[in-house]
This record gives C-alpha cells, sequence and structure tokens, in this order.
C-alpha cells in the first residue's frame, strides 16, 4: 500500500476520468451517426441524450465508489450486490474486449493520424504479408506504443497520473481552442445557422427511433471510460470525497465539450459534409475549412495527443480490476503481484500482449460494435446494484448517496435498456458477439473455482 502523499489527488483523479474519455472519438464518430440521423436536430439530440444518460450513471455510481473505495471498482461492485460470478463475468469481458479492445481501438486511431505527418504509417503499408493476414505499419505503431505506456505504468501510480495530467489538459485546451475558433470563424461569416434546418425528419417513426438507438453505439463509446478512476479507487486519496466527486466534474466537464464541439461541426459544415468526411475525419474537416492546411496538421496533432492520453488512463487504470480479481482466485496468480512501485506489474503486462493481439482483430468500428453492448449491460447491472445493496445491506457506510434515489438510478436503468435492446435488434451480430464473450466467462468461471477454491464473497480490502 502506497502512503498517502503518493495516492491520486482530486485533480489525478479528475483528470484520469477527462483523459480517459476524451479519445478519438469525438472527431470520428459524428460523421457514422450523422450518415444514420440524417439530421443535425437528431445529431445533436444523440450527443445530448448520451450526456444525460452519463452523468445519471456517474451521480449513481458514485454512492458505490464511496461506499467501496477498494482496487476493482466496478468488478467489487457486482461481486458484493451480485455474487462472485458476477463481478467475475465483468471482469472477464472487460479483459477480453471491453478495455483492450477499448486500448487497440485507440492505438489504431493514434497511428492513423500519425500518418497525416508521416505517410508512411497507413493501413496499406504491409510490413508482413502471410496468406491473407497482414501486419501494416499503422497496427505495428499502435502495438508500440501500447507496449511502451504498458511498461511507463510499472512505475508508481503518481508517474502514470502526472503523464495524465499533462495530456488531459493538454487536449482540454485543445478542444476549447477548436470550438472557440469554430464559433469565431462562424460568427466573421463561414457559418451559417442554416446548417441547423431542418432540426428533424419530416416522419419520425418507429425505425427512426430504432436508427437513432443505433446511432448512438458512436456517442456512447466516445462518452465511455469515465468509471476508469474507480477500478485504481484503493489508490486515491480521500476516496469518500474525492472519488463521487471525480465522476461528476470529469464526466460533466467533458460531457460539455462534446456538446459544444458538435455544434460548431453544424454551425461550419453543413450536414452533408459531416456525413461524407474522409476516413470520417470531421473534426480535421472542420479545421481544414477554417484554417486551410495547416488545420488539417493542427487536427492531427491535436487527436494524437488525445488519443495518447485516453490510452494511458485506459492501460494505467484496467489493469487494476485484474489485480483485484486475482487477489480473489479468479485471474492468473500472477496477477496478483506488484513489483517494487506498487505497481500490478504482471497485470500490466497481461493486458498489454491480449490488446497487442486485438489490434489485428479488425476494424475500428467493428471494435466499437463489439465493445459497446457489453458495456451497457454492466452498466444497467451495476447500476441496479445500488437497489440491491440499499436492501441487501442497508448498514453499509454510504458517505455519498445517489443524487435523486431511486429516481434517476431508475431513469438510466431504463433508457440504457431500451439502448441495449435497440442494438440486439440493430446491430444483431456485433450484439450477439459481444453476449457470446459475456458467456463464454461462465466456463472460464468454472475453470478458476475449480483450481482455486471457492471465492469469498465478503468484502476484500484489495488496495495498493
Amino acid at each position: 500500500m502506497t502512503d498517502d502523499s503518493k495516492k491520486l489527488s482530486l485533480l489525478d483523479s479528475t483528470a484520469i476520468i477527462a483523459g480517459s474519455m476524451i479519445g478519438s472519438g469525438i472527431f470520428i464518430v459524428s460523421a457514422e451517426i450523422a450518415r444514420k440521423v440524417e439530421t443535425p436536430g437528431m445529431l445533436l439530440m444523440a450527443w445530448i441524450i448520451t450526456a444525460v444518460m452519463t452523468i445519471f450513471a456517474a451521480l449513481s455510481y458514485g454512492e458505490l465508489a464511496a461506499s467501496m473505495p477498494k482496487a476493482g471498482g466496478q468488478y467489487v461492485y457486482l461481486r458484493e450486490a451480485f455474487g462472485p460470478m458476477s463481478g467475475f463475468l465483468y471482469g472477464w469481458t472487460l479483459f477480453a474486449v471491453i478495455q483492450t479492445g477499448t486500448i487497440a481501438a485507440v492505438a489504431v486511431a493514434f497511428a492513423k493520424f500519425t500518418g497525416v505527418f508521416f505517410p508512411g504509417i497507413s493501413a496499406g503499408h504491409f510490413l508482413v504479408t502471410i496468406g491473407s493476414f497482414h501486419i501494416t505499419t499503422q497496427q505495428a505503431l499502435a502495438v508500440t506504443l501500447i507496449v511502451f505506456l504498458s511498461f511507463y505504468n510499472f512505475r508508481e501510480i503518481k508517474s502514470g497520473a502526472f503523464l495524465q495530467n499533462i495530456f488531459t489538459i493538454t487536449k482540454i485546451a485543445a478542444l476549447l481552442l477548436l470550438i472557440v475558433l469554430g464559433f469565431y470563424f462562424g460568427w466573421k461569416g463561414m457559418g451559417q445557422v442554416s446548417n441547423f434546418t431542418p432540426a428533424w425528419p419530416d416522419v419520425i417513426s418507429i425505425t427512426t427511433l430504432g436508427v437513432f438507438g443505433a446511432a448512438m453505439t458512436g456517442s456512447l463509446f466516445s462518452a465511455d471510460a469515465w468509471n476508469n478512476i474507480t477500478f485504481t479507487a484503493g489508490e486515491v486519496r480521500n476516496p469518500k470525497r474525492n472519488l463521487p466527486l471525480s465522476l461528476l466534474l470529469g464526466t460533466g466537464s467533458v460531457l460539455l465539450i462534446y456538446i459544444l464541439a458538435n455544434i460548431v461541426y453544424i454551425y461550419i459544415l453543413p450536414i452533408g459534409k459531416i456525413q461524407t468526411a474522409e476516413n470520417d475525419r470531421v473534426g480535421t474537416l472542420l479545421m481544414e475549412t477554417i484554417l486551410g492546411d495547416k488545420g488539417k496538421f493542427f487536427m492531427a496533432a491535436m487527436i494524437m495527443v488525445s488519443t495518447f492520453g485516453c490510452l494511458n488512463g485506459c492501460i494505467l487504470s484496467a489493469a487494476r480490476v485484474y489485480y483485484a480479481m486475482a487477489k480473489d482466485g479468479l485471474f492468473f496468480r500472477k496477477a496478483a503481484r506488484l513489483n517494487k512501485n506498487n505497481s500490478p506489474a504482471w497485470s500490466l503486462t497481461m493486458q498489454c500482449i491480449w490488446s497487442c493481439l486485438l489490434c489485428f482483430s479488425g476494424t475500428y468500428g467493428d471494435l466499437l460494435n463489439y465493445i459497446m453492448f457489453a458495456v451497457m449491460i454492466f452498466y444497467i447491472l451495476t447500476i441496479s446494484g445500488v437497489f440491491v445493496l440499499r436492501k441487501k445491506r442497508p448498514d453499509m457506510e454510504r458517505p455519498y448517496k445517489a443524487f435523486g434515489y431511486p429516481v434517476i438510478p431508475a431513469i438510466y436503468i431504463i433508457l440504457a435498456s431500451l439502448v441495449t435492446l435497440n442494438m440486439l435488434i440493430y446491430q444483431t451480430r456485433f450484439s450477439l458477439y459481444g453476449l457470446f464473450i459475456i458467456l463464454l466467462g461462465i466456463p472460464v468461471y468454472m475453470v478458476f473455482k475449480k483450481y482455486t477454491g471457492e471465492p469469498s464473497a465478503v468484502p476484500v480490502e484489495h488496495k495498493t
């Protein structure tokens, strides 16, 4: 266990949340959303509903975080509410696809935008070809970055947090600059209020709503990873205060920036241009429109900073979940070991290897779709855990109680359930793949249980 001076402050915690949330999605996914929903009003509404859902989740999640400030976060909450298997299925899915898939997708996005400066780094430049299998320069750079940041986080957590703070502050400043420049040049004549009309489709049918729900996969992915700070809860200073506060500050500030960025996109770019942005690079198109060729390079550099910080936050935090699982006998034993810097080095290494392999598994969009169905299922279960633990453990210390309980947690569960059902209907193949990954965890759980004994359901302190 680290001493208090080496733990994460409120600033560190908020930076991990904001830095993990802001990756490449805000600069890319609006193109795909726009193609599906077709009107500017529906595009903005997708981001607004995502913001409402995420803040509602964070307000509810804060109760669990303040009550159980242990390494492992969501794994611990599910274990305490529904038993060891539920916690394991989350941790298993986190390792199999949720966090490692996010790491892979963000690393590939970093490499993709590096190609703006170095054209030799691209999806079409092959380093290795074996039959139909290829390793591209883009994939090689993504893997190199994952390995570098994984080994960097073998150091004390404050080292990773320091790097996170620098990149989070830089990319928030850059995003704010994008917004300010967009409004300034828009006011100077490049913007058109008419771009916001017609705001809505002429007819809104069940099919329209279904397509809208499917389009929200992109905005939800861009807003995800807000819960990453709870994975490192055992290393947060004054967690009963700082965890719920950082959740609110981190999610609220990022989501406001996201909505403003999309208003600027629409103000400068007609919806048709957003839909047809090259390689879905809406942010790049915006900056090229207002600054010319200089804007293209500015945006590429900005996204590289953004994805680098996002990647560091994701790598730093999730390894603590596998560490907590290993302490319960539900993951490889070596993952429970800490190095001399109190860092879960083996856990980081295992996460690194699998994330690197996922870099070769598919496109950014495929990884996004695999991830979100599983993510939403576990968010629904976790917020349901607030209700379960209120009844199951009424005497549990709750330094912070979910704001608006029971209404706000219930609204989140209903909205998230509708979105998840919609994914199953409109993105069936990807959703079933995500469900398969979750269910595959059941026999894996049985194997761990057989060889390590019955996992304890008694709360255990997992602090590094």
